[in-house]
């Protein structure tokens, strides 16, 4: 077994022949010094997971197999781009901010509009840190997603660089992972698991699309990066940026109770915002998704020789199967989900635990032959406008297209070659692209945000829309956004088009507020996970009578135990209950006593259980 000690101790309350001895040390010098210990120390106290795991985390596979640190090998100084920018004054005046911050713990939101130019407040400020001999962390949400940032940031200094993420060989990792925590690397970008970094001469913390669920680890550790990132800042004693077009409400919240300073970027650089424009879609005859509307409008875009991006967050060519004779459905075996037609592999496929099966040629239930497809997904629509478009170009975006980074950047390059006229793709085309030859945005289905059981729906949907939307008119021509939808008088909408997203979340927070829903309120859920139905309900309603009296003490709900929204899910069944207190203080007293239940032999040793702290996905 590999360990990691963090502390010693003369006497012990396990047995000493239950202790295990320390066969070998593996390093000459300690990995994590004090204060990363207290940060890790800390992580495993908020999120309620157990600390060798925790300490796991911030580790690269390739040191927790017990092999050496790779060597630092020096390397070709890129070439330094260091060139001169004409900021606007909100640039400016964001850049001074935060510069009579060095040296101390403060966050910023910088609420900038999509092309208002937060990248380049970035990069100045990280000019600056390296300057006082400091390292930069700049984390984002998915590095095969933001490849123009990360070569924005690669190309612009002449110092050591190192680029985390999940997609590096383990020595690879280990060897950029060594480049941070030794300091030889100025600047490091990675993905949330970056914020576990024991880096020791941190100057500043970057967080673009601080508002982005990826940034939550939804397995296991459960931790957000964005959240740890902060608290390293304050042990660290060093600014924290949250950058975003749609900031997430926690972090208004945040800004608007002056735990945040907030800086604004309210307009784009040299550019206009788009107009959009919303279509009622019913009644109308649909193509594959696509309005007769949305049609006449890619054709005008296409014949003024400029680009245009189709958006459906649904990926597959349609996400049902069904037997018009009697209405069976394809279902998922291990899952409460449908099967998702996949025609181009001529597959059904589980989106939940990728098991697939072949598409049947006849129903399961009564043999007969009419099966059709139920819905649209990009592949279909993929499919309709070669049709409609034969001479255009067009590429597919989404997971069945882009298995590997390099396929995407061949995608990302023929658009920006301007070999591809239309970009048709999932949420992987929201985040942190700048097309400048595209000027139309469509997004197909607005309404599958808009009615949900989660009530983070309309947040979500608010930021997702604006942020395709973003897409359009990034240079010198102007933009057009088209939504469809079938409820065209939806607040929501209404208030996104005509007034903007920070209108929209006026409106959010009040419904929050009213419900004692996060950010008012603050939430955990704990997870149980069972071969069978009634043995994760079941304990969990044990563990809620036990809990019971201490929740009344500390003013905290318990609600439920129910099935999960999926319940069944890869073989398991799932169930949750749901802890809500107004004081975050509280929370936490009351998950100290549930995770020592958890540890009850009475509650049954054949559950998985989890704790979500802050939970983002009702799962």
């Amino acid at each position: 077994m590999i360990g990691i000690v963090i502390a010693t101790a003369t006497k012990s309350e396990v047995p000493p022949d239950k202790l295990k001895p320390i066969l070998e040390m593996l390093d000459d010098n300690p990995l994590f010094k004090p204060i990363d210990i207290k940060l890790l120390t800390w992580a495993s106290d908020y999120y309620h997971y157990p600390i060798g795991e925790v300490f796991a985390a911030a580790l690269p596979t390739y040191l927790r197999q017990g092999k050496a640190l790779p060597v630092i090998k020096p390397e070709n100084i890129p070439t330094n781009n260091d060139q001169i920018f004409n900021l606007s004054m909100d640039q400016q005046t964001a850049i001074a901010t935060v510069q009579n911050y060095f040296n101390k713990f403060q966050t910023f939101l910088l609420n900038g509009v999509t092309g208002s130019g937060k990248t380049e407040v970035y990069l100045q400020l990280i000019k600056n840190i390296i300057e006082q001999g400091k390292q930069a962390l700049f984390l984002v949400p998915e590095i095969s997603l933001t490849p123009q940032t990360i070569a924005r940031v690669t190309s612009r200094f002449n110092v050591p660089i190192a680029i985390l993420h999940s997609e590096l060989a383990p020595k690879q990792r280990a060897l950029a992972w060594h480049k941070a925590i030794s300091g030889v690397a100025k600047v490091i970008i990675g993905t949330r698991s970056a914020a576990l970094l024991p880096i020791n001469n941190l100057g500043l913390i970057i967080i673009d699309e601080e508002h982005d669920v990826s940034f939550k680890q939804q397995d296991k550790f459960r931790y957000s990066a964005r959240d740890l990132a902060i608290k390293r800042g304050q042990l660290q004693s060093c600014p924290v940026i949250l950058g975003s077009a749609t900031p997430s409400l926690e972090s208004i919240y945040n800004a608007q109770h002056n735990k945040y300073i907030t800086l604004e970027l309210p307009s784009r650089i040299n550019q206009q915002i788009p107009d959009i424009k919303i279509i009622d879609i019913k009644n109308q005859k649909l193509n594959a998704g696509l309005s007769p509307d949305l049609l006449t409008a890619i054709t005008k875009h296409l014949a003024s020789q400029q680009q245009v991006l189709i958006f459906l967050n649904r990926r597959g060519y349609a996400p049902v199967l069904m037997c018009y004779a009697c209405g069976w459905h394809a279902e998922c075996k291990h899952c409460d989900s449908q099967l998702v037609l996949h025609k181009a592999k001529n597959k059904l496929r589980c989106h939940h635990c990728s098991s697939s099966i072949e598409i049947p040629l006849k129903c399961h239930t009564c043999n007969s032959e009419n099966l059709n497809p139920i819905g649209v997904g990009t592949e279909q629509i993929e499919l309709a406008l070669q049709q409609h478009f034969p001479d255009a170009n067009i590429a597919r975006v989404d997971k069945d297209t882009t298995q590997s980074r390099k396929a995407l950047q061949i995608i990302l390059d023929n658009v920006n070659s301007l070999h591809t006229n239309i970009l048709l793709g999932t949420q992987m085309l929201a985040k942190g692209h700048d097309f400048p030859n595209l000027t139309l945005v469509a997004i197909v289905d607005v309404d599958s945000g808009l009615f949900s059981s989660d009530f983070r729906s309309l947040e979500r949907m608010a930021q997702l829309i604006t942020q395709v939307a973003g897409r359009a008119g990034r240079a010198d021509k102007p933009g057009e956004v088209i939504l469809q939808t079938c409820h065209p008088q939806h607040k929501l909408l209404q208030t996104l088009v005509t007034q903007g997203y920070m209108s929209c979340t006026k409106y959010l927070l009040q419904e929050r507020q009213d419900a004692a829903l996060p950010p008012f309120g603050k939430q955990a859920l704990i997870r149980a996970a069972a071969k069978k139905e009634a043995t994760s309900m079941n304990a969990l309603a044990l563990l809620k009578n036990l809990a019971r009296d201490a929740a009344k003490k500390l003013d905290i709900h318990l609600a439920g135990p129910i099935p999960a929204p999926m319940q069944r899910r890869i073989g398991f069944y799932h169930s949750q209950l749901l802890v809500q207190a107004a004081h975050p203080g509280n929370l936490q007293k009351l998950l100290v006593i549930i995770a020592k239940l958890l540890q009850d032999p009475k509650l049954g040793g054949q559950i998985r259980w989890s704790v979500d702290v802050n939970p983002l996905d009702m799962l």
